[in-house]
């Protein structure tokens, strides 16, 4: 997992008692790691240069070595039928109790489940509804038109010729998942939207500086497909971008890069214009005045 299943999957087990081993390629953020460690699971980190086909690898060895189920969550068709049962009923309901109706979905893919579960619902519902799928610029696997080799389990022989790596954590391993790849593109994807890495983190730190959301790299790369939908989209269209990420998982990744710790000069002005409790680099620490 890049985290968010693996994260999903530790709560579970710490709930009914299971064992939980996460297998984690080495670029995805420590965040994950450690919140998957204080929910009782062992996380075993696997080399950068495997990618996600490595990590992968190394959950299916472990499986077969010691007798462990294998979540299998890019394969498992549980994963996209879940969502077509939950997901896409809960966002057309919502929009029909709001008195809206739906006209766009737009939505990245990690594994593929959300859409290709969640599209099948709100395409039933909604079959006007144009559905829009993101992936990283970078890592235009979709847009390569170049298949995923498979094994018999469906888990991907190698890795995508097209992949390159990109921020967006979460999004896009170095395969096109059975899930996705299950889904009928013809019925569900209207169109095909590739994110700028760039853009992405922008939006998110835009997101939370003006909107008060402290989302993700992909909540933000979601939000920038929303945004250019919107520029031409028909007048009075509804747009969905959904954000299931929070910013506290991206403290050590590019999201947070030039967020300084220590009190920038505009701070230091606003500590210094009261004489009490200052805490000025170079100088003895002031309490009372």
């Amino acid at each position: 997992t890049s985290g968010n299943t693996g994260i999903a999957v530790a709560m579970v087990c710490a709930q009914r008692g299971y064992d939980c081993v996460i297998c984690m390629a080495e670029p995805f953020s420590v965040e994950r790691r450690r919140l998957m460690r204080m929910l009782g699971a062992k996380v075993i980190v696997t080399p950068k240069a495997g990618k996600g086909t490595g990590m992968v690898r190394k959950a299916e060895e472990l499986c077969a070595k010691n007798g462990w189920f294998l979540c299998h969550q890019f394969e498992n068709e549980a994963n996209w039928k879940f969502h077509e049962a939950t997901t896409g009923p809960e966002i057309v309901n919502d929009f029909k109790a709001g008195g809206k109706k739906l006209t766009h979905w737009v939505t990245g893919y990690g594994t593929g489940g959300t859409f290709h579960g969640a599209g099948k619902a709100i395409k039933a519902a909604l079959p006007d509804c144009k559905i829009v799928l993101a992936e990283p610029e970078a890592a235009g696997l979709l847009a390569s038109g170049v298949p995923t080799e498979r094994n018999a389990d469906g888990s991907p022989v190698a890795s995508h010729p097209a992949f390159a790596a990109h921020p967006i954590q979460g999004w896009t391993p170095d395969f096109i998942p059975k899930v996705l790849d299950d889904a009928p593109m013809a019925d569900l994807m209207d169109e095909l939207f590739p994110i700028p890495g760039d853009s992405a983190v922008a939006t998110a730190k835009a997101l939370a500086a003006k909107e008060g959301l402290l989302t993700g790299i992909s909540g933000g790369g979601t939000m920038y497909a929303a945004l250019e939908m919107a520029k031409k989209a028909p007048k009075g269209s509804v747009i969905l971008a959904m954000l299931p990420d929070t910013g506290e998982r991206y403290l050590s990744t590019p999201l947070f890069a030039d967020i300084p710790a220590d009190m920038n000069d505009e701070e230091l002005s606003i500590a210094k214009s009261t004489p009490s409790f200052q805490l000025i680099p170079g100088q003895e620490p002031v309490l009372a005045a």
